[in-house]
């Protein structure tokens, strides 16, 4: 038996219970959360930047009309959304991440999550929301978005509201997308149909409540991830 294997024996297995852990604390508390919105965003802009003071107002609105919002739990947009959805009366839940560097828990999440694991974090921003917005940042934004990019695109989740704030910040990515990948047959027509891109606050909120009201009360809005 080699060194390697040894060790799967006497880690892996244990880790899998930690895993499981994960997954039963997280499904447990945010089965309790009701429908929500997931906003994703840069962990590295400040409070004066426009892009936080909108997040705050999405947050808010959507808070107002009864809609929890979900972040990854930290600093920049996320710190934002919390905010926006504390300051709105609204359930404000942070999904925190343990990392090494940048990830420090915000304040304004009334209901803080903490995981170590990313994927188990990812399923829980999926499984428990009915839409999705993408303010500007970074890698871990571009991740999460073709991410649920791709399970509405092969159908594994309904097509919920995919929103992308910020002409500005989006529309090279969406100009490279329709320019390259679709020309090439590398993405199929209408794909990109699957996204909004916008400026305004309000048709954020407008987009997420049409939604709602076609799908009808909580409990038969599609779930994800089952």
């Amino acid at each position: 038996m080699n060194g390697q294997s040894g060790g799967f024996i006497r880690e892996d297995p244990w880790r899998i219970f930690r895993i499981m852990a994960e997954f039963v604390d997280s499904f447990e508390t945010m089965s309790q959360v009701g429908p929500a919105v997931t906003i994703f965003g840069s962990a590295r802009l400040p409070p004066t930047d426009p892009f936080y003071q909108h997040a705050v107002t999405i947050a808010k609105e959507l808070a107002k009309n009864h809609l929890a919002v979900v972040t990854g739990g930290g600093p920049g947009i996320m710190e934002a959304a919390n905010r926006g959805a504390a300051e709105g009366k609204g359930k404000s839940v942070g999904l925190n991440i343990e990392l090494p560097f940048e990830q420090e828990g915000n304040k304004y999440a009334n209901v803080p999550l903490n995981f170590h694991y990313f994927f188990s974090r990812k399923v829980c921003f999926v499984k428990y929301s009915l839409a999705f917005v993408y303010m500007p940042g970074g890698f871990g934004t571009l991740d999460e978005f073709f991410e649920v990019l791709t399970l509405i695109q092969t159908q594994r989740i309904p097509r919920y509201p995919m929103i992308l704030f910020g002409h500005e910040y989006w529309d090279g990515l969406w100009k490279w997308s329709k320019e390259v990948m679709e020309k090439r047959g590398l993405i199929s027509p209408g794909d990109l149909d699957l996204v909004t891109i916008t400026d305004d606050p309000q048709q954020v909120v407008e987009i997420i409540l049409d939604y709602k009201r076609r799908v009808g009360p909580p409990d038969e809005i599609p779930k994800t991830l089952a």
